[in-house]
């Protein structure tokens, strides 16, 4: 009836009531638009920031892996090539 009766969308009037009856009602006063502040230091879904050495391992532990497979690819290249020129000769 309020929804209608002020042009209030029914979710905003089911969320206000489910603040009420969990939080009381010095909650409804409280301003809950927007973003949630950072107080904690990590922000709601984001992962805390890494120690800086720990970042600097992680990098260069990802530069080797990605070298490793490069030598790995380049050797199956060269087997296989290998592996035709034999094939050829015969």
């Amino acid at each position: 009836e309020a929804s209608s009766k002020y042009g209030i969308p029914r979710r905003t009037l089911q969320d206000w009531e489910r603040i009420y009856l969990e939080e009381g009602e010095e909650a409804l006063l409280v301003e809950r638009r927007g973003r949630a502040c950072a107080a904690s230091g990590t922000q709601k879904g984001r992962k805390p920031k890494l120690d800086k050495q720990v970042e600097e391992d992680l990098i260069a532990e990802n530069q080797r892996l990605r070298m490793e497979i490069d030598y790995l690819k380049k050797l199956n290249a060269l087997v296989l090539e290998e592996e035709r020129q034999n094939r050829k000769h015969k």
